[in-house]
């Protein structure tokens, strides 16, 4: 059974969708005839509608949402995805790195949907989806500030999915495994496609669009799961 979404009409706005994952999934939204908007600190490589906003910034994710907001008079999505990777161990981290890793990845979550959660609520009508990690539950040497954040995710999501569930407003969670993005890239050089393959199972951003535009829609009648996604992170635990 081929599975498709229609979007037409619909805004969504896409935190981190500059590149990997949540590009993928802008494309496929345009595609789907919806409104597709990107927030992210650097430009596209597609031609998609993009806001410049580091999502750290709270005042700057309102102002953001307030422009998208005054151009479509809606917003039906949000998928949180913008977060950063750093890779240096407890012991070694600074305070600096810590912080920036929670403001981006955990904070920018919490004001993206402080900005565009109530609208939701007075429609009665959207969706939520938040991005966490398998290395939420395994932890991973050299990414405990990451393992961390996208802990915590989870616990933020379900709770605000307690709080607007009366308003008919969905928040869930999605564990994509692990990607072979930019991101991932950056993270773990030093070798090849087939190694991470081989090593633990590595997918493509497209892999994780059709779970995305299936908890955007109606068709996800559910709030405050975890959709995971995962191959094989009990084998991360050897990987690094």
């Amino acid at each position: 059974m081929k599975a498709t979404f229609d979007a037409t009409g619909e805004v969504v706005v896409i935190t981190g969708g500059a590149r990997g994952i949540g590009a993928a999934l802008a494309h496929a939204v345009n595609a789907a005839g919806g409104t597709a908007v990107v927030f992210d600190v650097t430009p596209p490589a597609d031609k998609v509608e993009y806001v410049e906003v580091d999502v750290a910034d709270r005042s700057a994710v309102h102002a953001a949402v307030a422009g998208v907001l005054d151009r479509y008079g809606r917003i039906d999505g949000l998928v949180a995805g913008a977060a950063v990777q750093p890779r240096s161990t407890v012991l070694e981290m600074d305070a600096a790195e810590w912080t920036r890793t929670l403001q981006v990845n955990l904070d920018g979550v919490v004001w993206a949907c402080q900005a565009v959660v109530p609208q939701m609520v007075e429609r009665q009508s959207g969706s939520v989806v938040v991005f966490t990690s398998g290395l939420a539950s395994t932890g991973y040497a050299g990414a405990s500030a990451y393992a961390a954040s996208k802990a915590a995710l989870v616990a933020f999501a379900k709770s605000l999915a307690v709080e607007v569930a009366r308003d008919r407003v969905r928040v869930n969670v999605v564990a994509p495994g692990v990607i072979d993005t930019e991101q991932f890239r950056s993270a773990n050089g030093g070798a090849d496609r087939d190694h991470w393959h081989d090593t633990i199972g590595i997918g493509d951003p497209d892999d994780v669009v059709g779970p995305l535009l299936f908890l955007l829609s109606d068709a996800a009648a559910m709030t405050g799961s975890v959709l995971a996604r995962e191959r094989a992170f009990a084998k991360l635990t050897s990987f690094i």
